[in-house]
C-alpha cells in the first residue's frame, strides 16, 4: 500500500524475506589471470590464513601466486564443467538453490526469496545481499553451507555477510544459520548415501575425509576437530558398524606447520599396507563436491591407497542436490525462519 506516498517517493518493493546460501567460491574460469584473482582472495583471507601480512603478503604476492595458478589451473581443468563453462561447485551450488527456491515457494509462496553467493569469487556475497535488499528483503537468514562450524569457513562467510550490511541505509533484520554437523537429517543423508553405494556389503573401512586445519586454531578453541568427529561417530552409529570401519582423517594441508590428524593421504597408505584391501571415502565436511574431492580425494589420496597396495578404491560422492540432503538443509531453514514467517 503505497498510495499515500508522494510522487517523488523512491519505489517501495513489497516485503520479502532472503533466504542466501553462501558456499566457499570457485574461480571464474582456468586460466592464470582468473585462478590468480581468487586464489589471491583467499589466501589473502586472515581467518584462511592468520600469519602476520608483513610476512606473509610478500610471499604470497611474490612467490605463491607467481606459481600456483599454473598447477591450480591444471588441476581445475580436470574436472571443470565444459559445457556452463564452471566449476562443479558452481553448477551443484546452482542446484542445491533451485531445489530449495522450489520448496520454499511451495512452503511459504512468494513472499520468500532465495538465492546464493560465494566467500571468495562470483557471484559475491555483496552483490547477492544488496540484490535482496534491492527485492525488499527487510529479513535475511544467511546459511553457510558448512555442516560443521570452522573459523576458516562458516565464520568467514558470515563476516562477509556482515561487511556486506555496512553498505546499506536500511539494513534488515538477520539472522545465520548455525553449523548442523549433529542434525538427524543430515546424518540420515550421509548414511543413505553409504549405504547406496554398499547396498549388500560393505569397504574394509570407510574413511571419513574432512578438509583440514592447523592443530593450532583446534588449541586456540576452534570446535572444528569435535564436531568432525561427532558427526563421524554418529554416522557410524547410524550405520552399525564397528569403531574400526569408519575413522575420520583430514586432507587438504597447506604450509609447513603440523595440521589436524590423521592426515588422509598418509592414513590410506597405512590402510592399504596393514592389509585393508577395500576401503571407501567420503567427504562429510563438503556439502558440495569441488576441487578438493573430485581431483585430490580421487587424485593424490587414491594413488596413494592403491600405490600402499590397495585394491578397490570407492569415493563416495558429496550430498549434493540429493533430496534427501535438500530436506535436510530445508529443515534447517524451516527451523531458523521460526517467528518469521
Amino acid at each position: 500500500m503505497t498510495d499515500h506516498l508522494p510522487a517523488d517517493h523512491p519505489t517501495v518493493p513489497a516485503e520479502k524475506i532472503g533466504v542466501l546460501l553462501a558456499n566457499l567460491g570457485t574461480p571464474d574460469a582456468t586460466d592464470y589471470w582468473s585462478m590468480r584473482r581468487y586464489l589471491g582472495e583467499f589466501l589473502s583471507d586472515r581467518r584462511v590464513i592468520d600469519y602476520s601480512p608483513l610476512f606473509w603478503q610478500p610471499l604470497l604476492q611474490l612467490v605463491i601466486l607467481t606459481k600456483r595458478p599454473f598447477t591450480s589451473g591444471a588441476a581445475y581443468r580436470t574436472i571443470w564443467n565444459n559445457e556452463a563453462d564452471e566449476s562443479p561447485l558452481m553448477t551443484i551450488t546452482k542446484k542445491q538453490t533451485a531445489a530449495i527456491a522450489d520448496w520454499a515457494r511451495a512452503q511459504y509462496g512468494e513472499g520468500v526469496m532465495v538465492d546464493y553467493c560465494m566467500r571468495y569469487g562470483n557471484p559475491s556475497t555483496q552483490s547477492k545481499v544488496q540484490a535482496m535488499i534491492d527485492a525488499g528483503c527487510r529479513r535475511i537468514l544467511f546459511f553457510p553451507l558448512y555442516p560443521q562450524y570452522a573459523g576458516a569457513t562458516t565464520a568467514t562467510a558470515n563476516d562477509q555477510f556482515f561487511r556486506a550490511l555496512m553498505h546499506g541505509r536500511w539494513q534488515p533484520a538477520t539472522r545465520t544459520v548455525p553449523a548442523y554437523f549433529d542434525e538427524p537429517d543430515y546424518i540420515e543423508a550421509l548414511a543413505q548415501s553409504i549405504e547406496r553405494a554398499y547396498p549388500d556389503s560393505r569397504p574394509d573401512v570407510l574413511v571419513c575425509s574432512y578438509h583440514g586445519l592447523p592443530k593450532r586454531y583446534l588449541l586456540e578453541g576452534d570446535p572444528y576437530h569435535c564436531q568432525c568427529q561427532k558427526t563421524t561417530r554418529l554416522l557410524r552409529e547410524r550405520l552399525g558398524w564397528e569403531t574400526d570401519e569408519v575413522i575420520t582423517t583430514f586432507q587438504s594441508r597447506f604450509g609447513s606447520e603440523e595440521w589436524l590428524q590423521p592426515y588422509t593421504v598418509e592414513e590410506v597408505a597405512r590402510l592399504a599396507q596393514a592389509g585393508k584391501k577395500r576401503i571407501a571415502v567420503c567427504a562429510p565436511a563438503f556439502s558440495a563436491d569441488c576441487i578438493e574431492t573430485l581431483e585430490e580425494i580421487n587424485g593424490e589420496i587414491r594413488h596413494a591407497f592403491e600405490e600402499g597396495g590397495g585394491e578397490s578404491f570407492t569415493y563416495i560422492p558429496c550430498l549434493n542436490d540429493d533430496p534427501a540432503h535438500i530436506a535436510a538443509l530445508t529443515a534447517a531453514i524451516d527451523r531458523n525462519l521460526m517467528g518469521w514467517v
